[in-house]
């Protein structure tokens, strides 16, 4: 439990690191769109190949339909209730936060980090090891959220050490949330871990159509896509070596 904690820590460092990087070299729109769309296209080749692929090696397809689409409904109704509380625009770089009520930006920013941890510990239930490809796209899509939702905050008004604060309480709860999603589930049925693993890749993906590609097209440009593509062929040569 203590090791699926650190490995959660690991991802949500990344958000630290990311916010750290927006406010003091403050990079532009497009370099932050491009970083996003690369991380986007990492972390959907780790929902499909190291969350969808292995809830469906242990549950079967009534496990991984049933999983996606309760993970996908309920991020949207999570989702919907923030965005209605002010928590919109919480991954937006160009300063849409400051109409945004703080605390729905605080609980929208761990709604979507919560999954992706909980990820992050269901990968050692089976003791071999930590999914690497997993905590590497954690990683990689944590650190352009954290910058471009950081540089929209400070646009916003919002004071730097409060940034800060924020992020590195996302990432204790990420470590958290990793402890739980192996704690709680180490000896139930493989079902029911297939179909928790579905549930965490369909509100991952849920997520990353709502905030993170949106957010990555409109500023990126032509080469968007592209450069997802380019992060999910990354992350999957780098699982068939990990």
């Amino acid at each position: 439990m203590l090791a699926a904690a650190g490995w959660g820590l690991v991802g949500g460092a990344a958000l630290v690191l990311g916010a750290a990087i927006g406010l003091v070299a403050r990079p532009s729109q497009r370099t932050i769109a491009l970083v996003m769309a690369f991380g986007a296209g990492v972390l959907i080749s780790a929902l499909t190949f190291e969350l969808t692929e292995e809830a469906f090696r242990r549950g079967g397809a009534l496990a991984v339909a049933g999983g996606l689409s309760a993970g996908a409904l309920a991020f949207f109704a999570a989702d919907w209730l923030v965005d209605r509380r002010g928590g919109r625009d919480r991954k937006r770089s160009g300063g849409q936060q400051a109409a945004g009520s703080a605390t729905a930006i605080v609980i929208g920013a761990l709604m979507d980090g919560i999954p992706e941890s909980a990820a992050i510990g269901l990968t050692l239930i089976e003791g071999g090891g930590v999914g690497a490809a997993v905590v590497a796209a954690v990683f990689l899509s944590n650190v352009p959220e954290s910058i471009s939702a950081a540089r929209g905050l400070r646009l916003a008004g919002h004071r730097p050490g409060r940034i800060v604060a924020l992020w590195v309480g996302v990432a204790l709860i990420s470590g958290l949330a990793a402890a739980l999603g192996y704690g709680l589930l180490d000896s139930a049925s493989p079902a029911l871990v297939g179909a928790v693993e579905a549930f965490a890749a369909g509100a991952i993906l849920t997520m990353l159509a709502d905030t993170m590609m949106p957010e990555a097209f409109e500023h990126g440009g032509s080469v968007v896509g592209l450069v997802t593509v380019g992060g999910f062929a990354t992350a999957y040569l780098f699982s068939t070596i990990a």
